[in-house]
């Protein structure tokens, strides 16, 4: 089953681009991550499948829900989180997580108080003397108190320190684990890689790719670094090469046959063959081509 679909999904704001011809869909029981430079287009997809903004022109649906028709449904069975969520700063901690319950009409007192004991919220400030960090650890309870078969999350950890961002993808795991879907956007690309089980790619507001974590990690490209090199090595289908002393490093697109045929006839004293980091696999998709 398709937890979310969408249709050359299509958004602009008058002249300016939000998102162009969207088509992606993500299964459930997924870890999907979401992953684009600034101003990419990922707040704007996150807002247009949730309803909060109206689509230009294509469809999408969200749990079987039409994202037009049925938005009020949607958002009542969705965990979201924005970005920059705004509370009320004369209001308490405890009254804000109260008050997204009852609006629910569920009784989250339970779980409200395992995910506050395990975040390090005190409930008893008012929002208004929270740090950023803790403002954040509000909207994360108030999106997964319910426990909802989705949960749409964007910027997520931005804001909070290490321990707590462990602590955050630990309860996610342990929800999808249990079944439940996730989809979360995120600037840390080593976050997606450690923890998504797929993942897209959105640059200028259009899908690049959209696969496997780990299919998207062998491109087939290698990271190749040289040591005790006596001379500047000219081999064909590289990128990004980097000299510092008499090390080389680069990546190499070609056949490997051809890289050792070029390899035996260079002076060095040491090399190194293996995969990319993930990182660099999702940097190559930032970058604007011919760059």
């Amino acid at each position: 089953m398709n937890v979310i679909e969408t249709n050359v999904l299509t958004k602009f704001y008058g002249h300016s681009r939000g998102i162009a011809d969207v088509t992606l869909t993500v299964d459930e029981g997924d870890f999907f991550g979401f992953i684009g430079p600034n101003g990419a287009g990922k707040s704007t997809l996150i807002r247009t499948l949730l309803g909060l903004i109206s689509p230009t022109s294509g469809s999408a649906r969200v749990l079987g829900c039409d994202i037009v028709t049925d938005r009020t449904e949607i958002l009542k069975e969705v965990g979201y989180l924005p970005s920059e969520a705004a509370f009320y700063n004369g209001m308490k901690v405890k009254e804000i997580l109260d008050f997204s319950a009852k609006m629910r009409k569920t009784d989250c007192r339970s779980e409200q108080m395992r995910l506050c004991e395990r975040l390090e919220l005190d409930t008893s400030k008012k929002v208004g003397e929270l740090s950023l960090g803790n403002r954040k650890k509000v909207g994360i309870v108030c999106a997964l108190q319910h426990r909802p078969s989705l949960y749409i999350l964007d910027e997520p950890t931005s804001g909070l320190d290490p321990l707590m961002q462990k602590e955050f993808y630990t309860i996610l795991k342990e929800r999808n684990d249990e079944g439940a879907t996730v989809f979360l956007s995120s600037h840390v690309l080593s976050e997606i890689g450690r923890y998504c089980k797929s993942a897209a790619v959105i640059r200028e507001g259009r899908i690049l790719v959209s696969d496997s974590v780990e299919r998207l990690g062998h491109t087939g490209v290698k990271r190749v670094t040289l040591r005790g090199v006596t001379a500047m090595p000219a081999i064909e289908n590289t990128k990004d090469m980097k000299v510092e002393n008499d090390t080389v490093n680069f990546l190499y697109s070609g056949k490997a046959t051809e890289l050792t045929h070029e390899l035996c006839h260079l002076s060095f004293e040491d090399v190194t063959i293996c995969d990319p980091d993930l990182d660099e696999v999702f940097m190559h998709y930032y970058a604007k081509e011919g760059n």
